[in-house]
């Protein structure tokens, strides 16, 4: 019985504890939530006084309606054409607001959410790459999209609609005290019920909440990732296995919503059953003190009506708790991202380098973050301008990872990467030195877009003739001239509408386009045929004598152009010797 009575006493204390960690979380993204109204406090304030205007006409019409039915029978202080006039200007005066209210808060609740998403999206763009490549892509859309949507509708909304039905509540409530107090209070019962359960409502609210964005991103996620692989799919014959998955996410979601609905269901209906009782109370209430000669019709009238909005204004004030529970989960979840770490930063600048760089890599070892496991160690690779630099081995021994280290993306857990002037300043490698690389990634990198447009987002400035220029250099110039509209095609998603050769010399151009002092070759030519590979870095070390170029490859073709051949294997680097490059073209 003890031990019985210990787990329970244990059960408490760690849900007491979930409470108390949940509140505090809610208070943290509350407050972050109110560092952005302060950056919109101009538009917040003019969408409460709009609220409270409209309230108030709300509260006025209740009382020209006690005025209606006292002219009708003779104990009013105004005439029946008064009150009626009073009552449809407190109508329309409301009526008119609320339509001016509903398109300036369309208007204000864009500007908000479009500020609120750059500021996201610019977060993304500046967060560690290491922490963000964490989440799944369409995990951070979904955050981008619907979690955004929902903090910025609270920020337009939820303080001018707290204060409006505060404001009615409290309007409400004096005029009742005014004319029988005792109305009041009975107006008032349901209040202590509602008190009462707020607490396991917030607790509760925030773990369905919780689970159901979560399950939203899951979803999400598996869309963005079957879409952009949807000719692997099809190619694959694998229709059936991705619709069959789908639904089994569908049918956790369901689970998720339903058992959320459930819990909806049941505090609502407990809110139903107390504001009906409260309703009743309050109509039993005033037809007694009809009946004892304490108040006439129009005070009846009166008070059934403020009665009524004494109650839902209440209950509106309840309701708008599990809007922000929602809200505050959506708030969480972007902070969770915004939070992350940010890109390292050098200490010293790199400026007017001029078109010389090297690039040196001294006892460098990396491990990822989440599993420890030791990618590369001990890693020293040097490259010079004039230098064509080889890296090759076997897949998933490390060669991403040594590109990520040399853009930036990563740092290492130990040594220097760095890159060193022509004077032999040393600048170690971090978000800023990327401008100092023409990048060309493994994949397809193209754009949806024009070839024009892909080339300018590595110069935006560019004319026609320098596009042409590094098009030639790449091998690209005479497809492109076949195009339709030329250097105008529009390119499909993931360069669809062209060959995989072909995306992959439009990378490369637009690359050389962007002239920095260090050419970074991922896999590039892969796609190219041994001569139009040789040719392409052929143009691109005459085109800059001092192009420091670093080739990751499996193909051997073209390592008898290279200057020295560093090959990655078991997470050590090691130069190839001049035999050992000869065996490789051989075996090739």
């Amino acid at each position: 019985m003890r031990e019985a009575l210990d787990i329970a006493g244990a059960f408490g204390k760690n849900r007491k504890n979930k409470e108390k960690i949940s509140l505090r979380e809610m208070k943290n993204e509350i407050s972050w939530m109110l560092s952005y109204t302060k950056k919109y406090l101009g538009t917040v304030i003019m969408g409460l006084v709009l609220t409270v205007t409209a309230t108030g006409s709300g509260l006025l019409s209740g009382l020209a309606s006690k005025y209606i039915i006292d002219a009708i029978t003779g104990e009013g202080r105004l005439t029946f054409l008064q009150a009626m006039l009073l009552l449809a200007g407190a109508s329309l005066v409301a009526i008119g607001i609320k339509a001016i209210s509903s398109r300036i808060s369309a208007a204000m609740t864009v500007k908000v959410k479009n500020g609120i998403q750059a500021e996201v999206y610019d977060s993304f763009l500046s967060t560690d790459w290491e922490s963000v490549s964490s989440y799944r892509s369409g995990d951070l859309i979904n955050r981008l999209s619907s979690d955004v949507a929902a903090v910025s509708g609270s920020i337009i909304s939820f303080i001018p609609g707290f204060i409006g039905a505060l404001f009615q509540f409290v309007g409400a409530l004096a005029i009742i005290l005014y004319f029988e107090p005792t109305m009041a209070v009975v107006s008032l019962l349901g209040i202590p019920f509602t008190l009462v359960a707020s607490k396991i409502v917030i607790y509760g609210m925030r773990k369905h909440n919780r689970l159901m964005k979560e399950a939203d991103s899951e979803i999400m996620a598996f869309h963005a990732d079957s879409l952009q692989n949807l000719q692997s799919i099809k190619a694959f014959d694998a229709g059936r296995i991705f619709g069959s998955r789908m639904r089994k996410l569908q049918q956790s979601y369901k689970t998720v919503y339903m058992d959320y609905n459930r819990f909806s269901v049941f505090t609502s209906s407990f809110m139903s059953i107390v504001g009906l009782i409260v309703s009743a109370g309050c109509f039993g209430w005033g037809a007694y003190l009809l009946k004892k000669g304490a108040i006439n019709f129009g005070t009846l009238t009166m008070f059934l009506q403020l009665s009524g909005t004494v109650s839902s204004s209440f209950t509106a004030l309840a309701s708008m708790l599990p809007t922000l529970v929602s809200t505050a989960t959506s708030a969480g979840r972007i902070m969770n991202v915004t939070s992350l770490p940010r890109e390292k930063r050098p200490e010293r600048t790199l400026d007017n380098v001029g078109e010389s760089l090297s690039v040196v890599l001294e006892n460098v070892t990396f491990a990822y973050r989440d599993d420890k496991t030791v990618v590369l160690e001990n890693v020293n690779i040097e490259a010079h301008p004039g230098e064509i630099i080889a890296i090759v081995g076997p897949t998933g021994e490390g060669k991403t990872t040594l590109v990520r280290l040399l853009l930036g993306l990563l740092e290492p857990s130990d040594g220097t990467v760095k890159l060193v002037t022509g004077d032999g300043g040393e600048y170690e490698i971090a978000a800023d030195t990327r401008r100092y690389f023409s990048y060309v990634p493994q994949g397809n990198t193209i754009f949806a877009g024009s070839i024009r447009e892909n080339m300018s987002l590595a110069s935006e400035d560019a004319d026609d003739d320098e596009i042409r220029t590094v098009l030639e250099l790449a091998c690209a110039g005479k497809f492109v001239d076949k195009l339709r509209d030329g250097i105008d095609f529009e390119v499909g998603e993931h360069g669809k509408g062209l060959s995989e050769g072909q995306s992959q010399r439009l990378a490369i151009a637009r690359a050389l386009l962007l002239n920095a002092p260090i050419m970074l070759l991922d896999e590039a030519t892969s796609a190219l045929d041994i001569a139009t590979e040789r040719r392409v870095l052929a143009n691109i070390m005459k085109r800059s004598e001092n192009c420091t170029c670093i080739v990751v490859t499996h193909r051997p073709s073209v390592l008898s152009m290279c200057d020295r051949v560093y090959n990655v294997e078991t997470t050590h680097i090691t130069q190839l010797t001049e035999a050992e490059i000869a065996e490789r073209m051989a075996d090739f």
